[in-house]
């Protein structure tokens, strides 16, 4: 039954509303007036506020859309887009031609769309206003041509949809085009969401109803934030969605987004009202609640369900639906999960009695697909119901639940979702390693020897092969042993490759890879082990691909070959590179990917130019997706191990493609960590891989922040040349200029991540949370991905953890100089852990001091020189001088100093810089074997205990560097070329 409405006066304003902002605006755009789309600032025209504005919106690399945005926030929110959301090529304008025409031309000059006036009346100028609606106006400012006449998938306060309007869903996040679903109030009244006949737009079937029984005249978003459907006397029928938030306060819009979702989004118009509410955009409401349950509860007899066919829906905890594939399928479109998936084996064929002999049943519980039914048995066990689909052609898939029922499908299935524990899906999928090849599957064998032949013949034969045979005994004799020989010395290098089970892609051969790469001419890069090279593939369009060779057959090249195939061979993701083939012949191991037109992250982000704010912030989204892909959504997870800027590559449109799966491990079901040998690249390592730690997916997420501080810093994480010593490692850096509120001194060159604030610090804050030294307090990488883009709040950052004197001397709530570090001074507890002791000389800094004033303390030999200067204050160097002496004395197994015959070696500080400098480290460890087999670390050891006793204090490295330098996650120089002053 309808009621009074109270905003039955709210239509009549509504429709006066744009006429008198209209009227009230000076910012009218003449005849004549173009813009054209390019990267430059002054391709959009703004309302009066600067709200809104119109123009052309970049979406990909030189490709623009010609939209309505929300202007003064900084996501730009498109709203309205023309020319069916289709992209058109930079140097396309659109223009307000003198003869009154609204068109839209490509860069050619051809007209692509033109936007159709209501009504005889010749336009004068047009207006971009404060509600977010885009006008063509008389001179008596009468609309005869409005944006919100002509909605594409979103609705704004002050809008109304009336009898014969309809929303429709763009097809993906970034395609603007029509899409799956629309929302349509039709001329019975009832308003409805409907699933289409893709990729025509008309309407299949309704998945959610406003059950208005015909009443419906018009849905209105009125000033006060609310959306309802009313009568036509004004009455209103039902609330489609309820918010409490005012239009005064908060930015609103609704839409029909691309997963058929209705949703009510508000944003904070200023920090003074948000009150807690994150400045981005809020689910305010939405429709319907279940998205999967509602699209298969009507569509049980036709239509691909939410996510497309052959695959399956699921409602996330954020309420977002989530589109699977079943195993031995994959995503049809990487780039839209929403389209439905496909095999990745080939099909039962039914003229074959053996083929079935190749498949196998893969069980999946809580999955089930309500269309594509051709046969249903009851009174069954599992076992009756998977053997019955293994043994029909038809049968794709079999759906066995507790009630002992067997429903057999065929290919497409559809209207896949999670469902009760109660019911199975099981799936007919390709056995490992099988193929459909004839000879292989059933046997082929060489044609008989024709039946004419006389024994003659056959006598004749062998004696031939006997003299033959005889002739070349000793010449035979030698190529066996020679042949014995080599094949010896190729087992030496490399162990027969291992079966990888599961991957099913093309193999090339060697002599396909060789001429498609032109026998490997062009270089794209190199690695420890491998070499990637550009070539062509002869099939289709010529595709582009890159080729990675592995270059020296060695174990570790075929365990990097293992781990790659193993890992990126069965993942999909818009966000990952693409693994099309391999070559496994012989010592050849290649492996073969999509060309990635725009290199890596790491030659476009330390370029010449530096790329935009918005980009680097799409490549952090895209590569956090990734991760969380990696991490959450596989069959079994994977641990990339080496996440860093050469290892993102971008494709066409710049999209973030995370690649190199070479140091990958591959987690069993249920496992969450495990122990390896060190994987990654220094300043990219998390601590643990030091510790003798478990390694879980943590370790991605701290590579995953420090390339975080590189996209916003745009600069290495590691810098020699850097302006100052605070300045050389950039997480050090930027956590100091978070503690001191200081964030914009990483971006104060960068014009647009200054206008930016807010995001820049947001990206820090989590960046800090990712390199946190212990692992649990780092959040996942799902986490992560939402915090980026908003969909939950940002916590600030524990203070940074580090370790024992790195601890005292720059973390602890007072600074402590411990000023005694000394063998004696360091326990050791039944674990032979260090322990730092006897703080009897140690002297507390007050909060903000960093130096001070006292008398020489310390034991002789340790004793740092500035103590020994008459009115230098004292620092915290002074433990890194002792802690320098330290490091040398566990190097060499030595006291300081020895009464020894040799001159030179009785000061070790002395006769450690001298071996140094003559190249002769290995003097200092000749007697300890085990040292001279790590004779590299040797090395670094003794630079780093150089740098720490530097006479000048202010040479010395911090001991938190220190730390990161023994423990291997930043570069060592070489340090200062000076002697010592011997205490």
């Amino acid at each position: 039954m309808a009621f009074a409405s109270p905003y039955s006066l709210c239509p009549v304003l509504l429709f006066l509303l744009p006429v008198c902002v209209l009227a009230q605006t000076s910012q009218n755009i003449s005849l004549n007036s173009t813009l054209t789309a390019a990267l430059d600032k002054n391709n959009s025209w703004k309302s009066p506020s600067g709200d809104f504005a119109f123009g052309f919106q970049q979406i990909e690399a030189g490709m623009f859309l010609l939209a309505i945005w929300f202007n003064n926030i900084r996501e730009k929110t498109i709203i309205w887009s023309a020319n069916g959301g289709n992209l058109v090529q930079q140097g396309s304008t659109i223009q307000l031609t003198r003869d009154a025409q609204f068109r839209l031309n490509d860069n050619q000059g051809k007209p692509v769309w033109t936007a159709n006036l209501a009504g005889s009346g010749i336009v004068d100028h047009a207006a971009m206003l404060d509600t977010g609606n885009f006008v063509l106006a008389s001179r008596d400012d009468s609309p005869l041509w409005e944006s919100f006449g002509q909605p594409t998938d979103t609705i704004l306060p002050t809008q109304i949809l009336n009898r014969g309007s309809r929303l429709v869903a763009r097809y993906s996040e970034m395609n603007y085009s029509s899409g799956r679903f629309l929302m349509q109030l039709p001329s019975n009244g009832n308003l409805v969401l409907s699933t289409v006949h893709f990729p025509q737009t008309s309407p299949n079937r309704d998945y959610w109803s406003a059950n208005s029984d015909g009443g419906g005249f018009q849905v209105t978003f009125n000033l006060s934030g609310y959306i309802y459907l009313e009568a036509e006397n004004g009455s209103l029928l039902r609330y489609i969605t309820l918010n409490k938030s005012s239009t005064s306060d908060f930015y609103q819009r609704a839409i029909l987004e691309y997963d058929g979702v209705f949703r009510q989004y508000v944003y904070p118009r200023n920090d003074s009202v948000a009150d807690g509410w994150p400045m981005a955009w809020s689910l305010s409401s939405s429709v319907p609640e279940n998205i999967c349950q509602s699209i298969a509860d009507v569509n049980q007899v036709e239509g691909s369900g939410a996510c497309g066919f052959n695959s399956y829906c699921i409602q996330g905890d954020d309420k977002r639906p989530r589109c699977e594939c079943p195993p031995g399928y994959t995503f049809l479109d990487p780039d839209n999960e929403m389209n439905g998936c496909k095999q990745e084996f080939v099909p039962q064929e039914c003229n074959r009695g053996q083929d079935a002999d190749h498949f196998e049943m893969r069980g999946q519980s809580g999955v089930n697909w309500w269309g594509g039914d051709y046969e249903h048995y009851n009174d069954i066990d599992e076992d009756w119901c998977r053997q019955v689909c293994l043994t029909d052609c038809f049968c794709a898939i079999a759906i066995f639940n507790g009630g002992r029922q067997c429903w057999l499908k065929r290919i497409p299935f559809s209207n896949g979702l999670r469902v009760d524990s109660g019911t199975k899906a099981l799936v007919k999928i390709r056995k490992d390693n099988s193929t459909t090849s004839i000879c292989k599957e059933e046997g082929c064998s060489a044609p008989p020897f024709a039946a004419k032949g006389s024994e003659k013949h056959k006598s004749t034969l062998i004696l031939i092969l006997t003299m033959l045979f005889s002739g070349s005994a000793f010449l035979n004799l030698v190529l066996l042993i020679a042949t014995f020989w080599a094949v010896q010395r190729i087992r030496r290098v490399i162990k027969p490759p291992r079966e990888i089970q599961g991957i099913n892609l093309r193999s090339f051969t060697y002599k396909e890879l060789e001429g498609a790469t032109n026998n490997f001419k062009e270089e794209l890069g190199r690695g420890a082990c491998s070499t990637v090279y550009k070539g062509i593939l002869a099939i289709g369009n010529n595709s582009l691909i890159a080729v990675k060779r592995l270059d020296k057959m060695v174990t570790d090249s075929e365990q990097e070959f293992q781990a790659e195939m193993s890992a990126i061979g069965k993942t999909n993701h818009k966000n990952l590179m693409q693994l099309l083939g391999f070559c496994n012949e012989g010592q050849h191991r290649l492996l073969v990917y999509e060309y990635m037109s725009n290199g890596s992250l790491a030659s476009y982000l330390f370029g010449n130019s530096r790329p935009s704010w918005y980009r680097r912030t799409q490549i952090a989204f895209g590569t956090a997706r990734g991760l969380v892909y990696l991490h959450e959504e596989c069959s079994k997870q994977i641990i990339h191990c080496d996440i860093k800027p050469p290892n993102i590559l971008l494709d066409d449109s710049l999209t973030a493609r995370i690649s190199d799966f070479g140091l990958a491990k591959l987690l069993k079901t249920d496992q969450t960590r495990t122990v390896t040998a060190i994987r990654g690249t220094k300043g990219y390592v998390a601590p643990e891989w030091f510790k003798s730690m478990p390694i879980t997916v943590k370790v991605d997420v701290y590579s995953f922040g420090i390339l975080l501080l590189e996209l916003i810093c745009c600069r290495k994480n590691f810098d020699q040349d850097a302006r100052n010593e605070n300045q050389m490692i950039l997480a050090d850096w930027a956590y100091d200029c978070y503690e001191e509120g200081r964030v914009y001194l990483l971006v104060q060159e960068d014009e647009e991540a200054i206008q930016d604030m807010k995001r820049v610090e947001k990206f820090v804050m989590i960046a800090i949370w990712c390199i946190q030294d212990d692992p649990l307090l780092r959040p996942t990488m799902k986490r992560v991905s939402q915090m980026l883009e908003g969909a939950i709040e940002v916590a600030p950052p524990p203070k940074s953890p580090n370790w024992s004197v790195q601890y005292s001397s720059s973390t602890a709530s007072s600074r402590i100089i411990h000023c005694d570090i000394q063998p004696q001074n360091i326990l050791l507890d039944g674990s032979l852990t260090a322990r730092i002791s006897d703080f009897g000389l140690a002297k507390l800094l007050k909060i903000g001091q960093t130096r001070t004033f006292t008398e020489v303390k310390g034991t002789r030999g340790y004793v740092a020189p500035e103590w020994l200067i008459g009115n230098k204050p004292v620092t915290v160097k002074v433990n890194i001088y002792s802690f320098g002496i330290l490091l040398l004395e566990l190097i060499c197994w030595r006291t300081v100093e020895q009464d020894l015959e040799d001159e030179k070696q009785k000061v070790l500080a002395d006769w450690a810089y001298n071996c140094y400098e003559e190249g002769k480290l290995y003097l200092l460890v000749q007697e300890d074997e085990e040292a001279m087999e790590d004779i590299n670390r040797v090395e670094k050891f003794v630079m780093i205990a150089i740098w720490c006793i530097q006479d000048h204090p202010s040479l010395r490295t911090p001991m938190k560097r220190v730390s990161q330098m023994l423990e291997g996650t930043i570069e060592v120089p070489y340090p200062q070329v000076n002697r010592y002053s011997s205490v």
